[in-house]
């Protein structure tokens, strides 16, 4: 005689975390991109020059000293090179920068894009079309080495950035994002337990503790840009307490923000069932 078994639903956890994330979260591309373009600059072996307007580069000319002709910068009659102050000889270049515009573009685009992002609700299918395509042609001209050309044309506009301003960038957004990651967001959460909602305005200080009898949970239309591709499958939240103590409570930006209202709406529906 055989026997069957019934597999029974994994139990949900006594308590479900609720934290709203700051917008600088969904910063995390600027100092991804920062850090990898200071690396390119690095690897790509090009110092910058600081020389008097008036300038002339000038290819294949003999200088005393120096074997075979070489390509040189005149400066203009009147005017000297930098020098150190300290040693009063002149500043040698040592500053590391990509010779394209390309990589200079890319941090440019990416940084507006996330403004943009990170401040105006972008919702429908053409935002999403338009910002995608922004960023793909952005790509592809650096790739091809299209953007030298095209700022040419203009003359004035040069997007250069040497490598340890791209590495100064991105550390202290890389440090602002992680701490307020870590700490700062965590000052202001909501805990949902079976029976009550905990609600903590900051570490250390006390909490109010609601009924979640008659309680609704309910999220908000997702934004695709923000939600998903910069946050990851999160999203906003809007609780509402029923009853004599009734609140009325607004959490954006929730990590993992599909699970996290499944597991609140089985402890909902656990407190009814009992309560009932």
């Amino acid at each position: 005689m055989s026997t069957t078994t019934t597999k029974l639903p994994p139990t949900p956890p006594s308590e479900v975390v609720l934290i709203s994330h700051s917008p600088i979260f969904f910063w995390w591309p600027v100092w991804l991109v920062g850090f990898l373009l200071a690396a390119v600059t690095y690897l790509d072996n090009q110092l910058m020059a600081i020389v008097p307007v008036g300038t002339v580069a000038v290819n294949q000319r003999t200088v005393e000293g120096y074997d075979g002709p070489r390509d040189i910068l005149v400066v203009p009659p009147g005017k000297k090179l930098p020098t150190d102050k300290v040693t009063g000889a002149l500043a040698q270049p040592r500053l590391r920068m990509a010779a394209s515009n390309s990589l200079g573009m890319i941090f440019a685009v990416v940084l507006c894009l996330v403004i943009i992002i990170t401040n105006v609700h972008m919702r429908g299918l053409w935002s999403v079309i338009v910002l995608l395509g922004i960023a793909l042609v952005t790509v592809l001209f650096a790739v091809f080495g299209w953007w030298d050309p095209i700022l040419r044309v203009w003359d004035l506009i040069d997007v250069h950035i040497n490598a340890l301003g791209y590495l100064s960038l991105s550390l202290f957004l890389f440090t602002i994002w992680l701490l307020t990651y870590l700490i700062y967001d965590r000052r202001n959460q909501m805990i949902f337990g079976r029976g009550q909602l905990r609600v903590q305005t900051a570490i250390g200080s006390g909490e109010r503790v609601f009924d979640t009898f008659g309680m609704a949970v309910e999220k908000h239309r997702d934004d695709v840009f923000r939600h998903w591709l910069l946050g990851f499958g999160s999203g906003d939240l809007t609780v509402k307490a029923a009853g004599t103590n009734a609140q009325h409570f607004e959490i954006p930006n929730v990590l993992n923000v599909n699970r996290k209202l499944a597991l609140i709406q089985r402890l909902l529906q656990e407190r009814q069932v009992v309560g009932g």
